[in-house]
Formats: C-alpha cells, structure tokens, sequence
C-alpha cells in the first residue's frame, strides 16, 4: 500500500511542544518536497534578518513524497538559513538515516524544528510522532553517538556544531555520511539540538512501486554513470580533474596535482576492505532484481587507526590536492576528523589552506605548511574548538576566526581573495579557468559556491572555447532547473539524472501525486510542468536570498579567478563574465540587479507569495547584443 505523506512533524524546542500539521495541497503541488518545500517553509516563516544560530531560524529534515521507494539511495535534506552565508541553505546525506527517517516519518514529508532548548536534547521519531528528550551526549562526536543507538538512525552534531562553527555539517550513520556544506550542524548547536534519532524500520517497497523500481534501478546499473559509481564512486573525481586540467591544489595555487596518483581511485581500490551499501537498503523480494541487496556498491570503507573512514571525492581533492598531501592514509585520516568532528570537508580543508597561505604572506601567524598533514590535523582540531592549544604554532585568535568562515577570517586579519569564495563559501576543487560555465555555475548557485546545482566540469573541458555563450547558459539554467525537481523529491541525484528523463513525472503518476496534474496520462505535459516546478523553486531560492539583502553583487566572479593559472590558463574575463551573467539573468526573466521581476513572478505563480520585504526588478533585462566572441 501507498501512503501518501501530506503532513510534516513540528518541534517547538522553547516550549517544548510538538505538533503534526497538514502541509497545504498546493504547496505538495508546486514545491513538492525536500528542497522545494523547504524554502517554502523559511520564506513564509522567517523574517528579514533572523539569527540562523537563534531560536526563529528554522531546521527541516525532509524528504520526498516518495521517500524509501525510489531507486538508488534513499536521501534526506537538511532546509535552513546558513550561519555561514546568511541566504537559503540545502544540504543533502544518505545512509541509513535516511532510509530509517522515510520510514519513521510516516505520512509525514519532514521535520520541522525551531526555538532553542534550555540544555541538550535530542529529538526521536517514530511511526509519524515526535517527542523530545535530554541528551547526555553533549560533546561526542559523531562516531561515539551512534554507538549508542544500535537499533536507530541517528543524525547529529559533533563538537563542531555544538560550537557553532559556520561549515558544522549534520553527521550520520557515525560519521559515514553528511549534510555537509553551509553549516547545518551550526543550526542545530545553536538550539542544543545534539541528535536526531530516526527509530522506526525503512520502509516496505509497495507492490505498486516495485516493478518502477527495479526498472529504473537496473537502468542506472547499465549506465554510464551507474557504471562509473560502481568503478570508483566519487573518489575517482581527483584523478578526472587532474586529467582534464581544472584540479586545483595547494590552496588555488597550482592547476594540477603531481601526487594525485597516489591519492586517486587505484589507492583507493587498493587500500579499501569493502565497499559501502548503496541502492536497495530496503527489504526485497528475493525474486525480484536486487531483491534486498545493492545495486550498485557505494564509497570505498577504509580502515584507520581511529575507526573506519568512506571518504568522498572531496577528500583527495580538498584535503589532499588541496593542501599538497600526496599520502593516501593521511588524506583519509584527515577525513577522519571532519567526518567525527562534523566538518564540512571542503569548507575546512580550505580553512586550513587559506591559514597556509595567509601565514605564508605573513598575513597571520601560522606555522602549518602545505603537505604538512600533522600540522593541518591540529589545525583542524583548534578549529571544531575555536581554540588554539599551546603547542600549536599559529596566531592564538586564529582557529576561532576560521571557525566563522574564510571570509570571516579575511575581514578579522586580511587576506581577501587568498582563497576564493563565493557567497562566503569556498569553492569546491574544481578551476574555472579552463571552464568559464563552472565559474557561471558557482557564481548563480542559490547557497554558495557548489558543483553540483550544475555541473559544466563534467562536459566543458571537453569542447573548450567551441561552447558558445548562449549554450552555456542554456545549460546551467536546465541544470539548476532540473535538479531543483530532483532534490525536491529527494531522489539520489545520480540515478534521477541518469534515467528520470521525465523529471520524476512517471513516479508521481504512480502514486496520484497533486504535481501529476489531473490527466496523469499526459506524460509530455507533466514534463513540462515539473520544468516550470524546478523554475518556481529556483526562482523562490532567490526571492528568499534576495530578501537576506543579495543581488548581482553577489554573483561576483571570485577572486583570484580573474588571474592566470599556475599552468598559464587565462583568468577569467571579468567584461565577458559580466555579459554572461546578463545572458543568464535574460534567460531567466530577471533584471539587471539579478532579481526577479513581476513578470517572471505572474509566470511562475509567485506572484502572490512574495511580500513587500523582498526587493525586486522592475523588469527583464536586455540580453546582451551577441557577438562572435560572446557565442
């Protein structure tokens, strides 16, 4: 049987009140789920301004409308506003979790918490209730806290988050998966909100469901990027970056990495014991393909003198490349330490990377050096702690500043631009110098610098300066589009990629979903408006961005990306970066400022949403005159 799920859960830490709550039939129409239903949430509850640590700011942890039944793995999203930004945050972790979280929801498509508790708790769920209690585990890490609930799924924060720092992810399954990058770990310090526990079993995949499933999960196993996933997981991205020319390394100072051999997928795949579950967690029907098992196997389990590591792809590039590591055992290790102090990974290997360079320039005090793995290991440690120890060689005030961000940093001592940023979050590895369409990428995306809102490293590098202008735009506007849809029903963005033609169309059919429309049949149409979907939800992201006081300004080009490359790649062109971003704004209906116009707000249905604390542009922006340079 299909439950459909029309509710969310609320958790008023201050009062202690817990509620369910019908979530409105339109909102399950036109924001779905997750991302989309998320941002709804904070852009009707949150006023201009709100403390993201403070009690007003609101933490979702949502899911689909179709959570535990899709192909691939079962996901979750952390929705808040970001300490480390100040704009709309979604962040996204898989696992068991997640699988126990779709199925302790019940017909609910989330968790929504606010206030602050007067000393630690925890939040558990089960069966579609919530009910809060004391937490005596205030200062374990991540690790240490799942040892305590065997028999649950348990989000939580680890000494990073409980401190506040601005990149604290929300660690589960021990440390093995994060909500990672904005600081939704932050958000749950700041309420004394230590864990969330998920009791309650996976769900059952219905009968209605399962031949969709296996369908679409044995497709993915045939694909390119199923087969990709399945050769080197995501870890196999430093040795492609490399390759292709867009690696950054030694904190943006070198394009290209000559250790990447030595932390890539083959030191990987040599040093690895197994590998991670991911697919079919659920319980199957031995008949059926799959049937209970993984379709395809997940990140690399390595084993550390701390416990075992799965390190990502950001690992060997941040915290490897990143800071001249070229030892693969450190690079995990270091990973280590995020992952039990619930650090971002990228947002604290470029910490450390800009505290190496800032000490090199004689900007701050700092003693850490690149390919210095011990000393980047303490230098973390001071951080999650927002205090130096005495043995520590680095400027006392530093590991606090750091805590706050790179650009928190830069403000407290100097050093802006050292590494880049955008929206105060550093960049992913990745260096759009020889792939202008990743720096359009970074510069447009809703929650800082990411990768993944759209993805041009995957294909620019490939056809170089034969892309024109209007294509590069026209790509990163369907991409973002697109995967709005996809986080918003929460699907593993892999899979949904790689086979969901339809952007979920068929799925919501399957299960009468509000977003099916009322002729299901008409599979082109609902194509169509799940398009318009991915537009709405964007376009929300901005108004609410736009509210917390962002504009065109915003969308910068980072520094030092205007430079050459290490390797004598060209900077970016700041005048034709400009006259990309007005093709981009023109593609989206916006204006000059870069924001929405009532016109693209009577387009998209918004127009009765946005209030009059929102800023907007009178009306669209001229495209840019074309000319064979630009196209």
């Amino acid at each position: 049987m299909i439950r459909s799920r029309t509710r969310v859960l609320r958790v008023d830490l201050s009062t202690g009140e817990t509620a369910r709550e019908r979530v409105p039939r339109g909102w399950r129409r036109d924001y779905l789920g997750g991302k989309g239903l998320g941002v709804r949430y904070l852009y009707e509850e949150l006023s201009p301004g709100t403390d993201p640590t403070g009690p007003a700011n609101l933490l979702g942890f949502l899911v689909g409308p179709l959570a535990g039944y899709l192909p691939g793995e079962t996901r979750y999203a952390a929705v808040t506003k970001s300490p480390l930004t100040g704009g709309f945050l979604d962040s996204y972790a898989g696992g068991d979790f997640a699988d126990r979280l779709a199925g302790s929801l019940g017909d609910c498509l989330g968790l929504l918490v606010t206030g602050v508790a007067d000393r630690p708790v925890r939040i558990e769920i089960e069966e579609g209730r919530a009910r809060i209690e004391p937490s005596d585990a205030w200062g374990a890490d991540a690790a240490a806290l799942a040892e305590r609930f065997p028999d649950a799924g348990v989000a939580c924060v680890g000494p990073a988050g409980e401190r506040e720092a601005a990149y604290a992810t929300v660690a589960s399954d021990g440390g093995a998966h994060h909500a990672g990058r904005g600081g939704a770990g932050a958000v749950m310090g700041g309420k004394r909100l230590k864990a969330v526990v998920a009791r309650g079993p996976p769900p059952t995949v219905p009968d209605d469901l399962a031949a969709l499933r296996d369908r679409d999960a044995a497709a993915y196993e045939r694909d390119p990027t199923g087969e990709w996933q399945a050769a080197g997981e995501t870890v196999e991205t430093v040795d492609y970056a490399n390759e292709v020319g867009i690696l950054a390394a030694e904190g943006w100072t070198e394009t290209g990495f000559e250790g990447t051999d030595d932390i890539g997928v083959e030191a990987a795949i040599e040093r690895a014991t197994g590998r991670e579950r991911v697919g079919d967690r659920r319980a199957g029907d031995p008949e059926r393909p799959g049937g209970g098992e993984p379709v395809v196997p997940g990140g690399f389990r390595i084993d550390t003198a701390d416990g075992e590591v799965v390190p990502r792809g950001a690992a060997p590039i941040t915290l490897g490349a990143g800071l001249g590591i070229d030892d693969f055992d450190r690079v995990v290790e270091l990973c280590g330490v995020c992952d039990r102090l619930g650090l971002d990974v990228i947002g604290a290997g470029s910490a450390v990377a800009w505290a190496v360079r800032a000490g090199e320039a004689g900007i701050v005090d700092c003693s850490v050096s690149f390919g210095d793995a011990d000393g980047a290991e303490r230098l973390l440690e001071a951080i999650a702690a927002r205090e130096a120890p005495d043995d520590l060689d680095v400027d006392p005030d530093l590991p606090e500043a750091l805590a706050d961000g790179i650009d928190a940093a830069a403000a407290r001592f100097g050093g802006e631009g050292v590494v880049p940023t955008v929206k105060s979050m550093a960049l992913p590895g990745f260096d759009p110098r020889a792939a202008v369409g990743v720096a359009l990428a970074y510069a447009t995306s809703d929650r800082g610098a990411c990768h993944r809102r759209a993805r041009p490293q995957d294909s620019e590098p490939f056809v170089g300066g034969e892309r024109s202008a209007a294509d590069l735009v026209r790509s990163v506007v369907g991409e973002q589009n697109a995967r709005s849809v996809l986080w918003s029903l929460v699907v593993d963005d892999f899979v949904g990629e790689a086979v969901w033609t339809d952007l979920g169309a068929e799925w919501l059919a399957a299960i009468d979903h509000p977003a099916a429309g009322d002729d299901p049949d008409s599979a082109a149409r609902s194509d169509v408006a799940l398009a318009t979907t991915g537009e709405r939800i964007w376009t929300l992201t901005r108004l609410f961005n736009a509210r917390e006081g962002f504009d065109r300004a915003d969308d910068a080009l980072p520094a030092p990306l205007g430079s050459a490359a290490a390797d004598g790649t060209p900077g970016v062109d700041g005048d034709a970066f400009d006259r990309l971003l007005d093709r981009y704004y023109a593609a989206r209906g916006w204006g000059p400022r870069g924001l929405p116009t009532p016109e693209s707000l009577d387009r998209l249905g918004l127009a009765d949403v946005v209030d009059e604390a929102t800023p907007l542009d009178e009306r669209p922006i001229e495209p840019a005159a074309a000319t064979d340079s630009d196209d």
